[in-house]
């Protein structure tokens, strides 16, 4: 093939050696407008599994890089005066520049032409000329730029300020360096890269930024040119952990890091590689790392498919869920670093095992695995004193009320109730629940009225049958168990008379449906019935039957009741301006949509006597609706007026929702409510929404992301999950109580996890030095 590659970054080098190597009959050029020697940065940073690929693959080039790397183990988080050390990591780094010789050396001895001081010829030409083209321009890329309208380009942009810097200090380990300043937290980035130098990445919210360095940040650079004044602002903040050290710069300016995805990546004959197709956050590990791993599955699916449209296609297909699991991870982390000074109340135990696992790709479990010292430290921390278990196992008081663990049995609507009864279903369902060791056993949304349910299915708490029947559910969990019983109530609003879910989920009933309400005449979906505009008499009517509701679940003896005021059902819509576009006291701002739920909150409070919870929406996932911003404000809210818990979830609004699906992917919303509401006001907050593993459950837990875990479909395929999750954990206490009948069953030797395998270390030792102070390499 003849081979144009527009760019000679680390991405684009690599590719051109490989290709020489699997078919030296291969034209291949290199198109640079750049010098040989120029690069901004300075180390780049590689795990070992991509090292691992580099060595199968051209073990010249690996051996090259290995003569001049760094490798390290630990992660040291300096904070608040102290040094916490996580050990177990295992990365190596190089300089740019190094990396760089190496791959250009490979390239010539190979054959490639590479043309430096050169710009790429007109793209149109070069795909006429060229059997493949790859552009590996960069982040900033003209060739993904000249065919935006087929790649279908987007750039997010970061929150957050960074300068990219060098030092001639060699940390010893990677270490972040938090500190609290007048205005604001920064914080610092460095590892080593060589036996000389390490990298500095200097970071703060934008809002910090301006108070900083507004004033003196010289905006109007010239190319090349570096930020002399805030980085001697940056020296002087950092003079104690520099000890004397230089802090150097190389084109070093305050930038914010743009996340760039792309709809596709290849068209024809031209495919995009590296920053071209995608960044992710430095946090994580370098756009270099992605580049080279590229490379080497381009190369691979070069050399196995029948032809150019088939490779490409190959190459995108197996890149890509790679690629976004590292932007889902790479997110989180920038989030994280952005939103950073919601976390230095923390203890610096806390703090460290937190920014740790700060992308949740790191675990409670995997930590353990790579260092069970730090995490034997950490989970110290969190028994306070206590008997140390697995922090899951930890009691918990959800206002006044003790639970034995931190496990709650989400509510999950089941749709097998008759005219709003339970029915045996319910009873072995509730209560099969609660013999499986979590702590706090929920029910479906419990309807307060006929016309409040969702579906002909779904149960209410609104005739004495009902009550009776609730009533025999609650005395099974409190005399077989020791698991605690909660009713969730609520009122469908514009969402009711549906099918079944498993008939079809929000379609409309085919006969027999009955009149739908909500704050405003706008429906869930276009194939929705409109609802009827609530009036004041309307409002008055449904507060009441949520006090009836609320008066019956007490005489039933649930322990916990929830306000169901998410996903859109009637008190949800009040809060959303999606669904609310009323001009009374009960629309417009924030504040006036929340009046009616607050409302009914008040009364049901004044109706039940044990703990009260609330539900909400943190976002809509949807332009214009509520985002975590407005959640943190309708969370204080909820606690100011008395709420003992936060149970965050998010969307379910609007019909047209885009939710970023993923692994625990609410938690972060729980976070916020946490960092922010909870710590300030004392209440709890819950997280749920695919936390699949007891390993996220601790994990949560220990970085302080919420107080509680609800979790749903696991318990859907395990009804004894929490149990097994203790048994799993080798944890035999009294958190974990098996009832007397099944005790014989906890005796059960343990050949293996059913949770699926156990995280895998990523890094292979290969050999190589372990101690502080003897990982360099020569």
């Amino acid at each position: 093939m003849r081979v144009s590659v527009i760019g000679g970054g680390p991405g684009g080098l690599y590719l051109a050696a490989l290709l020489r190597q699997l078919d030296p009959g291969h034209e291949i050029t290199i198109w640079e407008q750049n010098a040989a020697d120029d690069t901004f940065g300075f180390g780049v940073v590689f795990s070992d599994e991509t090292l691992g690929g580099i060595e199968h693959a051209d073990p010249v080039v690996y051996a090259a890089m290995q003569r001049c790397a760094a490798r390290w183990d630990d992660i040291d988080v300096h904070f608040r005066g102290t040094v916490t050390t996580s050990g177990g990591h295992g990365f190596s780094a190089m300089s740019r520049k190094e990396l760089l010789r190496i791959l250009q050396r490979r390239c010539i001895e190979l054959g490639v032409d590479v043309r430096f001081r050169t710009a790429a010829p007109d793209l149109a030409h070069l795909r006429t000329t060229s059997d493949l083209v790859v552009a590996a321009d960069g982040a900033n890329s003209r060739t993904r730029a000249a065919a935006a309208d087929v790649f279908g380009p987007t750039v997010e942009t970061g929150r957050s300020r960074y300068m990219w810097l060098g030092t001639d200090l060699v940390f010893e380990a990677f270490t972040f360096d938090v500190r609290e300043t007048p205005h604001g937290v920064v914080q610092l980035h460095g590892y080593p890269y060589d036996a000389r130098g390490s990298t500095v990445i200097v970071e703060m919210h934008e809002r910090v930024w301006e108070r900083m360095f507004g004033e003196v940040a010289a905006l109007d650079l010239r190319p090349g040119e570096s930020d002399e004044k805030s980085i001697a602002m940056v020296r002087a903040l950092y003079a104690d952990l520099l000890d004397g050290h230089e802090l150097l710069a190389n084109n070093s300016k305050w930038l914010r890091f743009p996340t760039v995805r792309n709809e596709t990546w290849h068209d024809g004959n031209l495919v995009l590689i590296g920053d071209a197709a995608h960044t992710a956050h430095f946090s994580i590990g370098s756009g270099t790392k992605l580049a080279m791993e590229d490379a080497l599955a381009l190369a691979a699916c070069l050399h196995e498919q029948a032809d150019v449209p088939a490779s490409l296609a190959a190459y995108e297909a197996e890149r890509r869920p790679v690629v976004l699991s590292t932007q889902r991870a790479a997110q989180a982390s920038r989030e994280w670093f952005e939103d950073i000074g919601h976390y230095v109340h923390q203890d610096p135990t806390q703090f460290a095992f937190n920014i740790i696992t700060r992308s949740r790709r790191v675990t409670h479990d995997n930590l353990r695995l790579r260092d069970p010292e730090f995490v034997g430290a950490v989970d110290r921390w969190f028994a306070r004193g206590a008997e140390v278990r697995p922090p899951m196992f930890q009691p918990y008081r959800l206002g006044g009320l003790e639970l034995h663990n931190r496990v709650v049995v989400s509510a999950m609507d089941m749709y097998s109730a008759r005219d709003g009864v339970p029915t045996d279903f319910h009873l072995v369902h509730l209560g099969g629940k609660a013999l499986g060791g979590a702590a706090l056993v929920m029910t479906e949304m419990v309807c307060v009225s006929s016309e409040g349910r969702i579906t002909p299915g779904c149960g209410g708490l609104y005739t004495a049958e009902q009550e009776a029947a609730w009533a025999r559910v609650a005395a099974f969990v409190h005399g077989h168990s020791e698991a605690k019983i909660g009713i969730q109530l609520g009122h469908s609003g514009r969402k009711g008379s549906t099918k079944l879910m498993w008939e079809g989920i929000d379609e409309p009933l085919p006969a027999g449906n009955w009149e739908v309400v909500g704050p405003s005449p706008i429906p869930y979906s276009p194939a929705n019935q409109v609802p009827r505009e609530l009036t004041r008499a309307d409002l008055r009517e449904i507060r009441g039957q949520f006090v009836a509701a609320a008066r019956a679940a007490a005489r039933v003896g649930f322990d916990v009741l929830e306000l169901h005021a998410a996903h859109g059902y009637l008190l949800s819509s009040f809060v959303s301006p999606l669904s609310n576009t009323r001009t009374d006291a009960y629309g417009g701002p924030l504040a006036h949509r929340l009046r009616y739920p607050l409302e009914v909150f008040d009364a049901v409070r004044e109706a039940f006597p044990g703990p009260l919870t609330v539900r909400i929406s943190a976002a809509d996932w949807y332009e214009g609706g509520t985002d975590v911003d407005d959640a943190v404000e309708v969370a204080r809210a909820f606690a100011e007026h008395g709420a003992a818990g936060v149970d965050v979830s998010t969307g379910q609004v609007v019909k047209a929702e885009r939710p970023a699906y993923g692994r625990s992917y609410q938690t972060p919303y729980a976070d916020r409510i946490r960092n922010e509401v909870g710590r300030e006001l004392g209440v709890a907050v819950i997280a749920v929404g695919a936390i699949s593993s007891w390993d996220d459950v601790n994990s949560i837990l220990l970085a302080g992301r919420a107080d509680l875990c609800a979790l749903a479909r696991p318990h859907l395929y395990d009804p004894h999950w929490t149990l097994h999750a203790a048994a799993e954990q080798g944890y035999a206490g009294q958190a974990a109580p098996w009832p007397a009948p099944f005790r014989a069953g906890s005796r059960r030797p343990q050949t293996g996890r059913t949770d699926g395998p156990r995280p895998r270390l990523e890094l292979v030792r290969r050999g190589l030095p372990s101690t502080r102070h003897a990982r360099w390499r020569p």
